[in-house]
C-alpha cells in the first residue's frame, strides 16, 4: 500500500507511518500567515475538543447537505467506488477519517499546509488506509489524473489563488471521477467592507488579540440570539441587504459583522468559527457565478450544486 501511495506522486516521498514526507515546500508571505493561522486554529480546537460531540456531528451532517448526500449510507456507496480519495485542507483529519473507515478498501489521504495535519496522524495512525501530507492543495505533487474523488471542503478560498487551485485539484481529479468544493459566498456591503478592511489590517495584530476579539464577537453573537427579536426589514438592494423577517442576530451577521453563535454546537465551537474567519490573511468571497464561471471554465460537470447564504458548494465530474 505505501508503494502506491508513494507512486501517486510526481517527486520521491518519504512515508513513516501514516505521514507522507515531502521534501520541496513553498508558499508567498500570505499563505504562509494564513497556515499559521490555522495552525492556531487547529491546534487551540485539538486542546479544548472543539471537534468532538455536537461540533463534529454538525460538521459531518453538514457535509451531506453541501455535497449532495442524502444519508451517511449513500456517502459510504458513493466512497466505496473510490479507489484514491484525496482531502485537501483536511485540518484535523475527522473527515478523511469518515473517509477511511466508510471505504475501508480505498486510499485516503489528508493533505493540509498547517500543523494541524501533525495532530491528524496520531489521532488516526490506527486506519491503516488513510495516509497524511504536510503539503500545498494548490501544488500537491500528484499525478495529473491520479485522484478518484478531490473533496476540498470550506478551504479553497483560503489559497493564495483559489482560480489555480481551483485547477490544479481539477487535474489530479481521474478522467470520469468527481471533485467537490466550497467557497465563500460574498455578503452584503457592509459586511463586506467591514471584513476586507479587517483583513487587510489582520497582520497587525497579535494571535491573543484575535482570540479577544473573537470572544467578544462569540458573546455579542450569543446575547442577541438570546434576545430572540424578530422584525419585518424591508430590502435594500443597492446595499444587498435582503428583506423579509428576519431574526435580529441573524440580520446584523450577515449584513454587518461576523458574530457566530450556535447554542446547539456551544460556546468553543462558535468561538473558533468567528476566528476562523477573522485571522486567515486569504480569504476570498465569490457570487454565484464566479463559481459557476470556475466549474465552467474548468470543463466540468455538475452533479451537484448547492447554495446557501453563507457559501456555494457541490460535486462536478471530470469528463
Amino acid at each position: 500500500m505505501k508503494e502506491f501511495v508513494k507512486s501517486l506522486f510526481v517527486e520521491e516521498v518519504e512515508i513513516k507511518d501514516n505521514l507522507v514526507i515531502m521534501h520541496s515546500q513553498a508558499a508567498d508571505m500570505n499563505q504562509k500567515l494564513t497556515n499559521d493561522a490555522f495552525s492556531e486554529k487547529w491546534l487551540a480546537a485539538a486542546d479544548k475538543g472543539v471537534m468532538t460531540g455536537e461540533g463534529l456531528e454538525f460538521q459531518k451532517n453538514w457535509y451531506l447537505d453541501l455535497y449532495g448526500f442524502e444519508s451517511f449510507d449513500i456517502l459510504k456507496d458513493f466512497l466505496t467506488t473510490k479507489k484514491v480519495i484525496l482531502d485537501a485542507g483536511c485540518g484535523l483529519g475527522y473527515k478523511a477519517a469518515m473517509f477511511a473507515e466508510f471505504a475501508p478498501n480505498s486510499i485516503v489521504i489528508g493533505m493540509d499546509f498547517s500543523d494541524a495535519v501533525i495532530v491528524a496522524r496520531e489521532t488516526y495512525k490506527h486506519l491503516p488506509n488513510l495516509f497524511f501530507v504536510k503539503g500545498d492543495i494548490a501544488n500537491t505533487k500528484l499525478k495529473s489524473n491520479s485522484i478518484d474523488y478531490v473533496s476540498c471542503d470550506q478551504v479553497l478560498h483560503h489559497t493564495t489563488d483559489p482560480l489555480k487551485t481551483f485547477a490544479h485539484l481539477c487535474d489530479i481529479t481521474k478522467k470520469g471521477g468527481e471533485f467537490a468544493t466550497y467557497v465563500y459566498a460574498k455578503k452584503a456591503l457592509p459586511r463586506e467592507l467591514l471584513d476586507e478592511y479587517f483583513r487587510d489590517n489582520v497582520k497587525n495584530h497579535s494571535n491573543e488579540e484575535i482570540w479577544a476579539l473573537s470572544e467578544q464577537l462569540t458573546e455579542l453573537g450569543k446575547t442577541l440570539s438570546e434576545l430572540n427579536i424578530k422584525f419585518n426589514c424591508p430590502d435594500i438592494p443597492l446595499l444587498g441587504i435582503k428583506g423579509g423577517e428576519q431574526d435580529l442576530q441573524r440580520f446584523i451577521y450577515w449584513n454587518f459583522i461576523k458574530c457566530f453563535w450556535n447554542e446547539k454546537v456551544g460556546y468553543e465551537y462558535s468561538l473558533s468559527t468567528n476566528f476562523d474567519w477573522y485571522i486567515p490573511t486569504n480569504a476570498y468571497r465569490y457570487s454565484e457565478q464566479d463559481f459557476r464561471d470556475m466549474i465552467s471554465s474548468n470543463s466540468l460537470e455538475i452533479s451537484y450544486f448547492h447554495s446557501e447564504e453563507a457559501c456555494y458548494s457541490g460535486r462536478f465530474k471530470k469528463p
